[in-house]
């Protein structure tokens, strides 16, 4: 049970035999007491005509994912849980339980689930325009390519939906699970973070971390995580970078048809990142002519933060988030990097020459003029 910012408290509560920690099938009746609609099995066949072929939107490692409409006109996805995958029955109920706690407009809304007899599926607001990885790398690309605004606007979102995850969430949230294709679009390219099914709760604000068998997808994971299977919010902030990059490059986080050297995102271009030269090679051929260098600095400095790959030379989300508003708010606000050594530590600044502004995100933040400690989580 948790509490998400100022959203009433929910929770599924397993009633089983006394101390039993199963969570198959058979573990007992499910006493939901969220706000989120009960569906019948009827409904939910009825919604998706039956589970047609016709009605599949994708597929992930948690089951099938349908288009259906409900009796009141509302188009939904419904999540179906893979009936013979234990750990999908794991993730069923972390992703019901994390989802009927959390509400903001970056993060996809649950609608309702379904638990009749072996069914367990999620009903989902319907988010209709595709990915970031549909639009970046799929189908979308040619009929509805992202531009520099649309990216931004991504951007920004993805990172206050995960901002809330980590710092407005009690205990915080580890989505564990960023990627491209996890964010969802609207038809103004508003982002829908999305698929929770692997996120973990932390009661230590995500200072500490969570030690954990590595889960995750190659090209995004953080690499303190898949070497030592430590889970920190921090880990997060890697995958967001990784995003970020991927948005500025339209290339894959891992690529194998790419030239030598040039497979994995991060790795080709976080030395690039350091120089206006070497942007004009990670640049998007699609955005180059349409987009200011002195633009893409910006981004590309928070871009750079986030796939440090020491933990504590990453900002986070909160941070990122103020930085990217005011690259996106003050057109002369230009974007310095520092790494400032003191005693064995290092701290990144990010400085506005014109202002005389500075963001540290491991120290004391100074923002037009007034001082004060960021969040210290």
């Amino acid at each position: 049970m948790f509490k998400a910012g100022t959203a009433s408290v929910r929770s599924l509560t397993y009633a089983s035999m006394p101390g039993s920690r199963s969570m198959s099938f058979s573990s007992g009746t499910i006493i939901y007491a969220g706000s989120a609609k009960i569906f019948s099995l009827n409904e939910i066949e009825k919604a998706t005509n039956n589970f047609n072929s016709s009605s599949i939107l994708g597929e992930g490692g948690f089951g099938l994912v349908y288009k259906g409409d409900l009796n009141d006109g509302r188009e939904v996805a419904v999540k179906i849980l893979k009936r013979d995958d234990q750990h999908g029955d794991h993730d069923f109920f972390a992703e019901s339980e994390m989802l009927s706690c959390l509400h903001h407009r970056n993060l996809v809304k649950l609608i309702g689930i379904c638990t009749e007899k072996e069914t367990r599926c999620l009903v989902y607001e319907l988010v209709p325009n595709g990915s970031v990885e549909s639009h970046l790398h799929g189908v979308d690309k040619e009929t509805e390519p992202l531009d520099w605004n649309a990216r931004m606007k991504i951007a920004l979102g993805a990172a206050r939906g995960l901002a809330y995850l980590h710092e407005d969430c009690n205990p915080c949230v580890i989505h564990r699970d960023f990627k491209s294709s996890n964010i969802l679009l609207e038809h103004d390219f508003v982002p829908k973070v999305s698929d929770f099914g692997l996120a973990r709760t932390t009661l230590n604000e995500g200072n500490k971390p969570i030690s954990t068998h590595v889960i995750g997808t190659f090209g995004y994971v953080a690499p303190e995580y898949a070497m030592t299977g430590h889970l920190l919010v921090k880990s997060d902030v890697y995958s967001y970078g990784v995003v970020l990059l991927e948005l500025l490059s339209g290339r894959k986080p891992v690529d194998l048809s790419q030239p030598p050297g040039q497979e994995n995102l991060v790795a080709w271009a976080r030395p690039l990142l350091k120089s206006k030269e070497g942007l004009q090679k990670i640049i998007d051929p699609f955005m180059k002519d349409s987009v200011s260098i002195d633009t893409i600095v910006k981004v590309a400095a928070i871009a750079s933060m986030c796939v440090q790959s020491e933990v504590t030379q990453r900002p986070f989300m909160g941070e990122v988030v103020q930085a990217l508003t005011l690259s996106a708010t003050e057109p002369c606000f230009s974007l310095v990097i520092n790494l400032v050594e003191n005693q064995g530590s290092t701290t990144v600044i990010i400085s506005n020459a014109h202002k005389g502004q500075e963001f540290e995100s491991l120290g004391l933040l100074v923002y037009r003029g007034q001082k004060f400690q960021p969040n210290s989580h």
